[in-house]
Order: structure tokens, then sequence, then C-alpha cells
């Protein structure tokens, strides 16, 4: 078992100072795997102070220098990529087999995805550019120092959608990951380390939500919090943050609808829709939990989806033949054995569920299960379940679609299925969702992610990404013909 005591702030390997430890526990098993030291309080403040001091200095740096420094921690990575997958799957459950590619592979990409964006950022306009501006210079200027806050189900990848974006728009970071799943943040910070990031540009701290994350969004050194997590603490963060009126990004939940319009390919959708609903255990913010088809194609829809999901074989992270693993935790399989038992009070139809008979005896395991929903107002249609978990809707026509996938109070993402793309893509355009997928295109990593809704706020991944971490400063001078460069004065 592995104990850690130790940190990362201010470019140094130092003790943690809490009194509290962290335990991780392989979901697999139920067993802890290793310990983490909390940050106590002095530990924040040292953090905060650190990145403050390393603010001039990667302001100063050049974007490119930054992106590359972003290249370099992506390369120290890829070279554990093995070691990475090993040590994620045991902290969260993900098989290991998929862990590489899911879990690790993503987040490489996306630091590489972000230094190669920083050349589509216009950090400084000139003051005869373009009309919007009027003749004025229009600097983007990094906001300060971010408290990042990233998750247990994706930890690594998340991580780099935030933390990558705020360093190449100049912005120094303090990261606190989730306690369910710390571990692979010290090979992250041996990556910076190795990589030659200056001095308090990347610091790292230990805890739960309400002791560190909570101190962070409301420390007077931190400018912006970004977050990803549930609506709760989303809510949370941001009434904390605004004590002091900090720059608040949310990436939050999400009830996502796939609709297959009548003239879509079914079957294929079924195998999109079931393979986001199990991969990583239904634990995935943009699982496509409902599978909205026309009423005619309901007994199709309910043959395909039980033929997809008995195709998955369920066990433990190690288990070089599971497809399916465990729940990150206890609370996690309460919460989704909770919310299946209500969906059969509520009057959803069991479609398919895989037997409990055949689960290990062993961690945190569920049976996924697949519901059909014929009153999408029910919880299990509304609220989102976080496990392996379908709800299939039946529709009339498409503006009764339209009306079912827009009735959540949720809007991260969704999918479109057509033969003919340009009505798919009109059918999408009605959709309030940050980001739609049409006929199963693939996940493009430059554009931009978020929510509608209480799916949160703010834009994650490329050029998007980077201009969430920056302030615009317009420079108003005289032309050279001696008249002001605008069209009137504006004073405070």
């Amino acid at each position: 078992m592995d104990h850690r005591a130790d940190t990362y702030i201010d470019g140094t390997w130092v003790e943690n100072n809490g009194e509290d430890v962290i335990a991780v526990i392989d979901p697999s098993t139920g067993q802890c795997v290793a310990t983490v030291r909390e940050s106590a309080t002095e530990d924040m403040d040292r953090a905060v102070e650190a990145a403050r001091r390393a603010r001039p200095v990667l302001r100063a740096m050049e974007p490119a220098d930054r992106a590359a420094l972003l290249e370099r921690v992506a390369d120290h990575l890829e070279t554990r990529l093995d070691e990475l997958a090993e040590l994620i799957s045991s902290e969260m459950g993900m098989p290991r087999k998929h862990c590489a590619n899911y879990q690790v592979r993503t987040a490489v990409g996306t630091f590489r995805n972000t230094a190669r964006a920083v050349a589509d950022v216009d950090f400084s306009a000139p003051l005869d550019g373009p009309a919007p501006s009027g003749g004025s210079t229009v600097l983007r200027e990094p906001v300060g120092v971010v408290a990042a806050m990233t998750p247990w189900n994706f930890p690594l990848l998340q991580t780099a959608a935030k933390i990558g974006p705020a360093l190449a728009a100049g912005c120094p970071v303090v990261l606190k990951p989730s306690e369910v799943a710390p571990l692979d943040a010290f090979i992250l910070a041996e990556a910076f380390d190795a990589a030659g990031a200056p001095p308090g540009s990347f610091n790292l701290l230990f805890g739960n939500g309400l002791h560190v994350g909570e101190y962070l969004a409301r420390h007077p050194g931190t400018a912006m919090v970004s977050l990803t997590g549930s609506t709760r603490a989303g809510r949370r963060v941001a009434e904390v943050a605004a004590g002091s009126i900090k720059r608040v990004t949310l990436e939050l939940g999400g009830k996502s609808a796939a609709v297959v319009l009548p003239d879509g390919d079914l079957a294929a959708a079924v195998e999109r829709v079931v393979r986001t609903v199990l991969i990583n255990t239904g634990q995935t913010c943009t699982a496509l939990s409902r599978l909205l088809v026309p009423f005619q194609s309901l007994p199709e829809a309910e043959q395909l989806v039980a033929a997809a999901m008995a195709g998955y074989r369920i066990g433990p992270s190690g288990d070089p033949d599971a497809d399916v693993g465990p729940l990150a935790s206890w609370n996690q399989k309460h919460r989704v054995t909770e919310a299946t038992e209500r969906a059969l009070v509520d009057g959803a139809r069991t479609i398919w569920s895989y037997p409990d008979a055949q689960l290990p005896r062993d961690g945190y395991f569920t049976s996924p299960t697949a519901f059909t929903v014929n009153d999408p107002r029910i919880a299990l249609a509304q609220q989102e379940v976080f496990g392996p978990v379908l709800a299939v809707i039946p529709y009339v026509d498409e503006d009764e679609a339209v009306s079912i996938a827009n009735g959540t109070p949720y809007g991260l993402a969704g999918a479109v299925w057509s033969a003919d793309e340009e009505r798919a893509l009109r059918f999408a355009e009605r959709m309030e969702a940050g980001s739609i997928e049409i006929n199963g295109a693939p996940f493009n990593g430059l554009a931009p992610f978020g929510g509608y809704k209480q799916s949160g706020y703010g834009r994650e991944l490329g050029a998007f990404g980077i201009t969430q971490f920056t302030e615009l400063k317009a420079i108003q001078r005289h032309t050279a013909s001696g008249a002001s460069a605008t069209n009137g004065a504006r004073a405070r």
C-alpha cells in the first residue's frame, strides 16, 4: 500500500500539514490501496501565494513558449501511459483495457490540442484593427490565479481540460483533484516538474470540497474557479465564489438525449448509445442516457437494446475480459440502486438487466439496466443517474421529440440520427445542449465544450477554452491625425 504525505507546491515536493488522511479505495474489491494526507489551511495559503508569485513569470512568457510547456507535459505523460492506466483503474474502477485510451490518451491529446490552439488565440489586436474594436487596441490578459477542481470519473482528462487552457492563457493553477481518485495527480505533478514548469505555475492540494474546495473558492488570492462536478457542487462553488465576485466556469451534470428520427439508423444509434452508457459504468457526464425513438420503432429498439447490453461483460478492473467495471464508490452504488428501484415504482418497464447472480461478489458492482419510459416526467427520465442505466422513450413526431429532449434541467450533450444530414442538423439546432453529434460523428477536442441550463456555464477545450481564462482590456489612443480613435468618451 502506498502512503503519500507529500504534495507539489512552488516547484518543490513538500509535506502536507493536514491531520486527516484520504483512503483511496479500489472499487473492484472495496479495499484500501493507498492513503493521501489532506492539505491544511497553511498549505492552501502557501499554494495560492506561490501561484501569485508565478503570475508575472507566466504572463511574460511568449504564448508559443507556454504551448511548448504543455507539449513537454504531454510527452512525459505519454512515456508513463501504462503506469497511469493501471493507477487510474485502481482508484476509480474502469477496466484497465479501456483506461489507456479513454483515460490517458485522451488527456495527452487534450494537452496537445490546447498547445495547438494557442496559435488560434489573438492575445492582442492592433490599433488600426478590425471594425468591431473601433480602432482600439484590445488585449487578452490572463485573469489570474485559477483554482481548478476536478472529478473522479475522468480524473486526468478533466484536469487536462482545465489546467492546460489556464496555463496557455498565462494563468498559474492550484489544482484540487477529487478525493476519490487523487493518485494520478502525483504523476501529473511529476510531469510538470520534468517539463520545467516555472515554480508556482502548477500547485497541488488534496482534500474534499467542503474543506479545500470552499477555501480556495473564497480565497482572496484566487481570481477564478473552474469546477467539473455535480450540479449541487456547482451551486455551492458559485455561491461561495460570489462573495469576492470571482470568475467561475462550471461543467456539471447531464441527462443527454439521443434522438433517432424516423429515417435514422436505429441499429447504429443503439450501438453508440449503449456504449456511452456502459463504458465507464455510465459514470460519464455526456452519456446518452435517454434514447428517443419513434413510437412505431419502440419494439425494434427494445430488442436491439437488450441484445447490445447483453454483449457486455462485467468484471473487476484487472479482468482482461471485462468491458464494464464497478461503480466508483459505495455511495455511487447506493445512488444507482435507489434510482432503478424508484423507476419501477414510477412505472418504467424493464427491457433488460444484467443478472445479479453473475455480478462479482466483492466491490461496488451493479446491474446495467434498460427501461422503457412512457412518461418522460418521471425521475429516471429527468435526473442524472450517473450509472449504467438507459431510458428508452417513444415519441409521436419531431415536435414532441424536441420537447422531450429539452424537457430536463440539463443541457450538456446530445445526438441525432437521420439519413438526411441536413434534417439532422435542423433538429440539432432546436436542441438545448452544448455539444451535439450527428450520426455518431466523433468528438472534436478543439470545439467548445460545455452546457446549457443546470449543466453549467463557460466552455472548455481548444481556443474557446483558453479565452475563458482571459480578461479583455481596451486601450484608446489618439490617431495620427490627433482625433480620438473612438466615437466618444466614457467615464465612470
